[in-house]
């Protein structure tokens, strides 16, 4: 197989015009390329609004080492693709069947390939299978009615299923994770084309759908998935795990549990706490979200606006304050909304969320700044949760439970005393308004963070500002808090991925070592390669 680099057309072009330009840069014939399949694709814009479609090839050839040698260009090279391989290593037998706590990603993804090779695995989730947890969600959003178990973070399919379905990642991946997480997510029913976009997304109202087929196949392979099933103890037994017990009572004996709970599980984390399992406070990032229009930052990324060619425009911006606190853009929702993720009575949090065609009116991301445990005033390992909840509990006082908002402009002034602009893009804008999933009021947004972290924020978007024209525009709404970009924990593991106590695997975002869907994803698919390398499958019973 031969790769092909670089491959750049017109933003208006055929297949064919990629193929004949393949073949030009292998000095051949179009007709000589047997087969071609595209690995990656991506928009060009920096001499916007000149804007060209860069691809990367994969094409097969007859005679590939005499093509190679007569092409000598370093856009070329040949290539051999790697499968991902699971390991089947381990000879020891199995007490009970693996118990997976959570069904984000990385439960998922732990499941899926456990049960995949015979592992016939039991994951807990303790919100509602996917398709009740939209009607929960939907009935949040509309009427101000929060179910603690099923909402935007707990539920089948994890906090991601409500987001974007971003799917990329900047995990290294030389064992081939990542693309077989794409592959079984197209396998589930997500596009094609996330298998070659540079970046990949499903969207919210296609995630859902691909979540339930991902358990399906589950089930169909013999393991189980429980809902409403709340894992509240752990059991031991001479140093190592032994089981669960789930919703108070019930016990469930297994001697490989799996910790993929989320970033958001804090009555769990409480009870690992208590239970000394080993665990410590982590740097994450809070801010709040920014909405500008769509039109906006299609006009600032591409030079022009509402081109049905073009996806609409996505960014990513940093900056580095005079206090050497960086700021910077996380989960950017083209065409998106704001939701309100909240997931505790009396505190709010928020998230943004794109359905599959990104068409919203306007665009948003989160802008937030790193915290440490420096910054929290628990210095336990809870620290980090203790200061989300405290952020999270003005945001709820200050919007009245409703998802608090302001302009950038009235923000500004209040942390820094500069008037806002008058007029401008925005605010001339009679469209433009805030796009919030759950209600919302104009609110002084400013009083959620500490000061510490408004100054950072002011200073950062103004700083990206100068570089980025309109990006600060003062008519641009902020909303709070976004609180839950990662876990303020992280749960201990060493390199066989167990806790201290044998058999316990922390596991995915909520541990610690994920940040996304795709990562996470991951993350369960290491989880279970390190069951299969000390475990045998269970003898079946019967």
């Amino acid at each position: 197989m031969i790769r092909i680099n670089q491959i750049k057309v017109p933003l208006e072009h055929t297949q064919m015009d990629i193929v004949k330009k393949a073949a030009d840069i292998l000095r051949i014939t179009p007709d000589k390329i047997l087969s071609w399949q595209i690995r990656k694709k991506s928009v060009d814009a920096r001499k916007k609004p000149d804007i060209v479609i860069i691809y990367a090839l994969d094409v097969s050839v007859a005679a590939q080492e005499k093509v190679l040698a007569k092409c000598r260009n370093k856009q070329v090279q040949a290539v051999t693709e790697k499968p991902y391989l699971f390991p089947l290593r381990g000879d020891r037998q199995l007490n009970g069947r693996p118990v997976i706590i959570g069904t984000g990603p990385a439960g998922l993804f732990c499941g899926y390939l456990l049960a995949a090779h015979g592992w016939k695995p039991l994951l807990l989730e303790r919100g509602n299978c996917v398709e009740e947890r939209i009607r929960d969600v939907e009935k949040f959003w509309r009427e101000g009615v929060l179910d603690p178990a099923s909402n935007v973070q707990f539920g089948e399919g994890g906090a991601g299923t409500f987001s974007d379905g971003k799917l990329n990642t900047l995990v290294k991946d030389k064992y081939g994770r990542n693309r077989e997480v794409l592959r079984i997510f197209v396998e589930a029913g997500a596009p094609e084309q996330i298998l070659y976009e540079a970046k990949p997304h499903i969207g919210t109202d296609i995630l859902i759908g691909v979540v339930r087929n991902l358990r399906r196949q589950i089930v169909a392979w013999g393991g189980e998935v429980r809902f409403g099933s709340q894992v509240t103890d752990l059991l031991f037994q001479a140093g190592r795990v032994a089981g669960v017990v789930v919703n108070g009572t019930e016990r469930i004996q297994s001697e490989a549990v799996v910790l993929a709970i989320g970033h958001s599980a804090r009555d769990t984390f409480e009870m690992l706490y208590r239970r000394k399992i080993p665990m410590e406070a982590k740097s994450f990032a809070v801010g709040l979200r920014m909405e500008h229009s769509r039109r906006m930052i299609d006009q600032m990324q591409y030079g022009r606006a509402d081109d049905p060619r073009l996806p609409a425009a996505s960014y990513k911006v940093t900056a580095q304050t005079a206090s050497g606190r960086g700021v910077y853009s996380f989960c950017m929702c083209p065409g998106g909304y704001v939701v309100n993720a909240s997931s505790e009575p009396g505190r709010l949090a928020v998230n943004g969320m794109s359905y599959s065609g990104r068409d919203g009116y306007n665009s948003n991301s989160a802008m937030i700044v790193t915290v440490t445990p420096e910054d929290y005033e628990d210095k336990s390992p809870l620290g980090g949760v203790c200061f989300q909840r405290e952020l999270e509990e003005r945001a709820y006082r200050i919007g009245k439970g409703a998802v608090p908002v302001e302009r950038y402009g009235e923000f500004r002034k209040a942390v820094t005393g500069a008037e806002p602009q008058t007029s401008g893009s925005l605010q001339d804008d009679p469209d433009f308004r805030p796009e919030v999933k759950g209600e919302y009021c104009m609110a002084k947004v400013h009083d959620i963070l500490p000061p510490a972290l408004n100054r950072a924020l002011v200073e950062g978007i103004d700083l990206i500002g100068r570089t980025v024209h309109g990006f600060a525009d003062d008519g641009a709404y902020l909303s709070g808090v976004e609180s839950r970009t990662s876990s303020p924990v992280r749960i201990l593991r060493d390199e066989t991925g167990q806790s201290a106590f044998r058999g316990l695997y922390p596991c995915g975002e909520g541990a610690g070592y994920a940040g996304g869907i795709t990562s996470a994803a991951m993350d369960g698919m290491v989880i279970a390669e390190k069951i299969a390398a000390e475990f045998a499958p269970p003898i079946p019973v019967g």
